[in-house]
């Protein structure tokens, strides 16, 4: 135990982290510590305000000669051992540690960045899945949730756009991660409008400065660019210049399909409305970067984009997954109970106190 103790010792200068031996040592909870001076306190506080003594002089003047004992003194600063347990008790509860070793993952993939469309045209229900009528963000949805679950090594950045583009999760492997935050996105949470090119310029930040050999955008869409700053060639050129393919879905059926809306009781009736496509620029946008556009009125158009993708070449990288950790926690409340268990044996034989 003396060993680990010292260990502790030589790291005890920074809290929040210090390289030592091959480890680092670091606390899990430090703000804990700040009990400590406030426990010293209390400590100070009682022993002002409790101290009786046990035999009652009308004078001590014959007493001021007498020589100090062993025992009186130490008595006098037995207090001393419980301060010591009570700071070991809280330095066990910040939770000392020491990291051990970093794992890192070798994986081989390809960077991709998914823009998925959240305007209010998404609201449309003209796709089926399991035999159940949705609207076309549910069933992206669904595809998108199996496509990722499908992934071995393939790092994936997620944007949502409509009057706006917002990054939904940055390029990461943890498909968990990604899922949780693709279950998070939903029509509403932006202005209303359809900005394709502020969306796809969005993707492409999220991957061109990689290492990765090669790089994809696949961009969802049911409308035409009717807001934004950057149009959509524009962006088109720029993931062209930086060598990234940008796979187009235009997402829905053509001619009229079941919209929602309230009547004036408050009840969802549906009508047939017209949502026009943009497959021209679409299709360009595909073309100049050497991607391709789809048209997907089922799921089987939708994983046709992921067949293709899983054709292309496939880049090594080494990824940190997680530290794992050697608790030290029990080290110091083992101390502080052998102090107090130190404190109770003296005060009941040699420290007795009478009466």
């Amino acid at each position: 135990m003396m060993t680990h103790m010292m260990e502790f010792i030589k790291g005890l200068p920074l809290l929040n982290g210090l390289q030592f031996y091959n480890g680092i040592f670091l606390l899990r909870d430090p703000l804990v510590l700040l009990l400590i001076p406030i426990a010293i306190g209390l400590f100070i506080l009682r022993l002002r305000n409790t101290f009786v003594p046990a035999v009652r002089f009308s004078t001590s003047e014959l007493l001021v000669d007498l020589p100090a004992t062993f025992k009186t003194t130490a008595s006098r600063y037995m207090v001393i051992l419980r301060i010591l347990a009570v700071m070991l008790l809280i330095v066990a509860l910040a939770r000392p540690q020491k990291r051990l070793e970093e794992t890192t993952v070798e994986t081989k993939g390809i960077d991709i960045a998914l823009a998925v469309d959240l305007s209010t045209s998404m609201f449309a229900e003209d796709f089926s899945y399991k035999g159940k009528r949705q609207n076309r963000l549910d069933a992206v949805k669904a595809v998108v949730r199996d496509f990722i679950r499908s992934r071995n090594g393939d790092r994936i950045a997620m944007v949502a756009f409509a009057a706006r583009a917002y990054t939904a999760s940055p390029l990461t492997t943890d498909y968990n991660y990604l899922l949780e935050n693709l279950n998070r996105i939903y029509i509403g949470m932006l202005e209303d409008g359809t900005a394709i090119g502020n969306g796809l310029a969005a993707a492409l930040n999220r991957i061109k400065d990689t290492k990765a050999q090669s790089k994809v955008v696949i961009l969802l869409t049911d409308g035409r660019n009717n807001m934004g700053t950057i149009s959509p060639m524009t962006a088109a050129e720029a993931a062209r210049a930086e060598n990234i393919r940008v796979y187009t879905i235009g997402a829905g059926s053509k001619g009229p399909v079941p919209y929602p809306v309230k009547d004036p009781l408050g009840n969802i009736v549906y009508q047939n409305v017209e949502i026009d496509v943009d497959d021209d620029t679409l299709t360009d946008i595909a073309r100049l970067t050497g991607g391709q556009y789809y048209r997907a009125t089922d799921f089987a158009s939708l994983k046709k984009v992921y067949a293709e993708i899983d054709k292309l070449e496939k880049t090594r990288f080494e990824e940190k997954r997680f530290f794992e950790y050697k608790e030290y926690f029990h080290y110091f409340l083992m101390a502080a109970l052998m102090l107090l268990l130190l404190e109770t044996v003296l005060k009941t034989t040699v420290l007795r106190r009478i009466p």
